[in-house]
């Protein structure tokens, strides 16, 4: 994706970001599935908005990291460090949660919020509008205590919506996922 996008500023705002350049929202949307257009629930595919692309800090985190948009906070342009550390402010997960999130988009996966789910991400192999996530992801920190019944209520939630649950445990810079899949005796 790096060097496809021309760079565009990117406005950050409370626990968001906000790219107002038309053209490069839509490209961004519609071929990289990054952000959505502001203020639609569930905008469709090959339609052209108008609006602004509302981005979650992760993913302006990642467009920063891949000199595609430059952030600007409070009307000073800032680098991508001082953005994660913000980001890292809004949320005590976001240093590790990142690093899967970035991981899984590098692999060429499509991350949304898996909130609605209970996990951090719901992950495309093609993208909303053209699957259903065929992944639930939840990240844990390596020493971060992990209770079984978590874990249980995780399988059978991500069981009961057909979806395949992968724990991604991240160690500094190593993540290892560990998919849970249902036997049937």
């Amino acid at each position: 994706m790096s060097g496809e996008t021309p760079r565009v500023n990117m406005m950050i705002i409370g626990g968001k970001a906000l790219i107002f350049d038309h053209k490069i929202s839509n490209e961004l949307y519609s071929k990289h599935f990054i952000g959505k257009p502001f203020g639609e629930k569930k905008p469709k595919i090959g339609v052209s908005y108008k609006g602004p692309l509302e981005l979650t800090l992760l993913e302006a985190v990642y467009l920063c990291e891949k000199n595609i948009a430059l952030p600007i906070k409070d009307r000073e342009k800032i680098d991508c460090e001082t953005l994660k550390n913000y980001a890292a402010s809004k949320d005590p997960r976001f240093l590790y949660t990142y690093k899967v999130f970035k991981d899984l988009r590098e692999k060429g996966y499509v991350i949304r919020s898996g909130m609605k789910y209970g996990v951090d991400y719901a992950v495309y192999e093609k993208g909303p509008g053209l699957e259903h996530a065929p992944y639930l992801v939840h990240v844990f920190k390596y020493d971060e205590e992990i209770d079984p019944i978590h874990i249980v209520r995780l399988g059978r939630l991500s069981h009961s919506v057909r979806k395949n649950l992968v724990i991604a445990i991240v160690y500094d810079n190593t993540i290892k996922y560990i998919s849970f899949g249902w036997i049937r005796f």
